[in-house]
């Protein structure tokens, strides 16, 4: 390895990771800053919530287009350019929601922000991963990785002590610095240019290739518990509160910052375990057996207070951090000629998962009550995740100069 690449490959991974921190930050902050920054433009009650509802749906649609997008674009144009694109369209969306004057300016920008936030992950960890040394690319998604739920953890506070135009203007400033440093330091991967001369990205082979769509349904399955526990135990905290009778009400905010703390070293952790492992698989197995775990101690235990509620969601952050190693593992299952397109698609349709576990338990709660509607959601999800697992390959250490066809 030459100085020259050492310092390529050590930049590559600083540039993605400080782009994942503005990205995650930029995905919180309006869960963060909603009610304020809705009162401030005049909506209050059942309209700030019916308005909340559809500028978050808007942040998920765009996330969703913006997950195939970017992957297609990565796979033709470039990891470099994708990189590029996307922090630029965030940061710019971001910042101007500093100065929006209606709800309507809101939603469009809110749209756009989905849109570019959805690339910057996927695209990231597809450059590191083609960049390092097989055996060093779990290294660089830990640190990715880790560096983005510290930008989590940024936006809880930053929304609650900052005006919220200015906690805008904070995540759009960051980004539009980090494209500065990324404009001067980030190369293209040279799998990528090699398989360019070869025929470049294909990602119609993910829909018109049975074993392809297969595998990359697994995925999907094997990410989905990290965010149907965020989904329902974050986000509905204070109704599995009353449901499990704690003695004081619980809040969002406070149970966010627990399970980001836990999730920020479980990300760490679970990449340098899968390091020294040599698995990937291991890791993602026992995350999912602890996982499951803790989701009954909290739905099932006695005598819960606010305090046990936290400690349990810091440590099913801990189990929640395999996301570390569920990007690397996606992004190694697939050949360069569609690697990005699902690098940067898996994240975004896990997440999108928050959408079917939400109302399925919207149609479950009236008849089965909220903890035993929880508890079959669960089982379903984590069934297909270890069942999917199972069918996927150890990927540490594979090569991946490789396409599909």
């Amino acid at each position: 390895m030459t100085p020259h690449a050492t310092r390529t490959q050590i930049l590559a991974v600083i540039a993605s990771a400080l782009g994942y921190f503005v990205d995650l930050y930029d995905i919180v902050i309006f869960g963060v800053v909603r009610v304020a920054s809705l009162a401030d433009l005049g909506l209050t009650g059942d309209d700030s919530t019916r308005w909340g509802i559809i500028l978050l749906n808007l942040q998920m649609l765009g996330m969703l287009v913006g997950g195939v997008l970017w992957g297609v674009i990565a796979d033709r144009l470039g990891r470099r350019f994708a990189l590029l694109a996307t922090i630029t369209l965030y940061s710019l969306a971001n910042l101007a929601n500093a100065f929006v004057t209606s709800v309507e300016q809101y939603a469009w920008l809110r749209l756009l922000a989905g849109i570019g936030l959805a690339g910057e992950l996927g695209a990231g960890v597809t450059l590191v991963a083609e960049l390092l040394p097989k055996h060093r690319r779990g290294y660089g998604t830990t640190v990715i990785a880790f560096l983005g739920l510290l930008g989590a953890l940024t936006a809880s506070f930053s929304g609650d002590q900052l005006p919220w135009r200015w906690a805008y203007a904070l995540g759009g400033g960051l980004g539009l610095l980090v494209l500065a440093l990324r404009w001067r330091v980030l190369e293209e991967s040279s799998m990528f240019e090699e398989q360019q001369a070869r025929g470049g990205g294909q990602a119609q082979l993910l829909l018109t290739r049975p074993r392809l769509l297969l595998r990359y349904l697994a995925v999907i399955a094997v990410g989905v518990p990290i965010w149907y526990a965020s989904a329902l135990f974050v986000n509905f905290a204070p109704e599995y509160g009353r449901a499990l009778q704690l003695p004081a009400p619980l809040t969002v905010s406070e149970v966010l910052r627990w399970q980001s703390v836990g999730l920020a070293l479980g990300s760490a952790m679970s990449g340098i375990i899968s390091e020294w492992l040599h698995s990937r698989r291991r890791v993602i197995a026992a995350s999912l057996a602890a996982m499951a775990v803790l989701t009954l101690m909290l739905l099932l235990g006695d005598g819960h207070s606010v305090h046990s509620y936290c400690v349990i969601m810091g440590l099913m952050g801990l189990a929640q951090g395999y996301w570390t190693v569920f990007l690397a593992c996606g992004a190694e299952q697939f050949g360069t000629n569609v690697r990005a397109t699902v690098a940067t698609s898996v994240p975004n349709f896990v997440r999108a998962a928050t959408v079917p576990v939400t109302l399925a338990l919207g149609a479950l709660m009236p008849t089965l009550g909220i903890v035993p509607a929880t508890l079959a959601i669960g089982a379903v999800v984590f069934a297909l995740a270890s069942v999917a697992l199972i069918g996927l390959r150890e990927t540490y250490g594979i090569d991946l100069d490789y396409a599909e066809n």
